[in-house]
């Protein structure tokens, strides 16, 4: 269309010609009008922006700023978006260790995300591929999310339909789902590789959480999961509570060193409140037990 636009303005430049008349021995031939220059000057222009596409013609004010996203928090030269605090929140259904607490608060998931940025910056300069899971593992902890999850077996997640509708009620797409498994299964493996050495867990630990902490969780009626299909996940979700000091402790000192600095005012009084690492991602974020139970 662009490639048409001279033609069209040579085109009215002859229009305008011959509307503003020819004169030949000081008389006009034909019905021609005469036009001064200036206005010939105008129709051209008319002409020109009748032949500009509507799509551009109506583009907005490059004046006009038009905010996308926004930066909320700095932790060592890495941005932390308000989108991000946004895709915390959706994502916290599928964090067995929030069941029963409620909506994630804004405040609570940038210190997540604060101290995952910290995790992450650690295991990138450490060099720890080692940790990175396989396609297998996260798809086997997919499954065990759709079949195990409360809030999944509550929507029937194991179907193709169950599971569109879970994802489409919270916002979600099966890729970042993904990502977010990948997350916790390789921040578990750091955990384990770095504070994991001499903690043991018993099989009565593991019971007791069973029957006093997992059963709770599903209401009369539903299909629950028997003890030896989500043993090994209960065991990770105690090793956390174990490491958890350690951890906290090691979260602490990598944030005094770090820079860290809150740029929304609405969330820095909060996110100071909790500095102390019980906020981290090994309690709250699925940073050790996967996606269940």
């Amino acid at each position: 269309m662009h490639a048409r636009v001279p033609t069209r303005i040579q085109a009215a430049r002859r229009r305008a010609v011959i509307l503003s008349g020819v004169r030949r021995g000081g008389r006009s031939e034909g019905s021609a009008v005469a036009f001064p220059q200036a206005g010939v000057k105008l129709l051209v222009l008319a002409l020109f922006l009748s032949a500009v596409p509507r799509n551009l013609a109506q583009q907005p004010s490059s004046s006009v700023p038009v905010v996308l996203d926004r930066v909320v928090a700095v932790v060592n030269k890495h941005a932390i978006l308000a989108s991000d605090i946004d895709d915390e929140i959706r994502l916290s259904v599928l964090d067995p260790n929030l069941v029963g607490q409620g909506t994630l608060t804004r405040q609570h998931a940038l210190e997540q995300l604060i101290s995952r940025a910290l995790i992450e910056q650690q295991i990138r300069e450490q060099d720890m591929q080692s940790i990175e899971p396989s396609q297998d593992e996260v798809n086997a902890r997919l499954d065990q999310t759709l079949r195990q999850l409360p809030a999944c077996v509550r929507q029937n997640c194991a179907t193709d339909a169950g599971w569109n509708a879970f994802l489409a009620a919270h916002r979600l797409t099966p890729e970042r789902v993904e990502t977010y498994i990948r997350y916790r299964l390789e921040i578990l493996s750091f955990i384990e590789q770095r504070f994991r050495q001499g903690i043991q867990i018993s099989p009565q630990q593991i019971e007791s959480y069973y029957l006093d902490i997992l059963l709770p969780q599903y209401a009369p009626g539903e299909s629950i999961p028997p003890l030896d299909q989500v043993a090994q996940r209960i065991q990770e979700i105690l090793l956390e509570k174990q490491v958890n000091v350690l951890f906290d402790a090691w979260l602490t000192n990598l944030r005094s060193q770090g820079d860290v600095e809150v740029l929304d005012p609405s969330l820095e009084s909060d996110a100071a409140q909790n500095a102390n690492p019980a906020s981290s991602p090994v309690a709250h974020s699925g940073a050790g037990s996967g996606a269940a139970p």
